[in-house]
């Protein structure tokens, strides 16, 4: 399963982000959409979409979704959790930061995709590919715009 993950869209839909994320089976954008219309235009490239609410959304989204692909239990939320139990999920993917990020903190992977649209921390716009494997094999890769 190869997902596309944006986050922190706020209102700028970068014009070439579709013919990058071609080919996911799903997309997850972890919040502040802002524009519900940009939710639309993903929607447009196929796969199916998860989204959830950031602080800067004002719309019905849940603030937290659970994924399991492949055995693999995947929290998404906005921001980063102060604290997460440890069986609560192997993988947590926040936005919030614009900044990407790859690190384990007591057995869980903490992943950020940064901003595609408002990078901060000297980092360009980018987003993650996340690929999970039948094994449980996880793959992390950050996408420059």
């Amino acid at each position: 399963m190869r997902i596309a993950v944006i986050s922190d869209t706020h209102d700028r839909y970068p014009p070439h982000l579709p013919q990058r994320i071609q080919g996911a089976d799903e997309i997850w954008h972890l919040g502040d959409v802002s524009a519900p219309a940009i939710l639309d235009e993903l929607s447009l490239i196929g796969p199916p979409l998860h989204v959830v609410q950031g602080n800067c959304d004002f719309y019905p989204w849940p603030t937290s979704l659970r994924r399991e692909i492949n055995g693999m239990r995947c929290q998404l939320v906005h921001a980063p959790p102060p604290d997460l139990p440890r069986e609560y999920c192997d993988i947590l993917l926040h936005g919030h930061t614009h900044i990407p990020r790859d690190q384990v903190i007591d057995g869980i992977r903490w992943l950020n995709p940064g901003s595609v649209s408002l990078p901060r921390g000297g980092h360009p716009p980018s987003f993650g590919w996340l690929t999970i494997g039948p094994d449980k094999s996880v793959e992390w890769s950050i996408e420059h715009l």
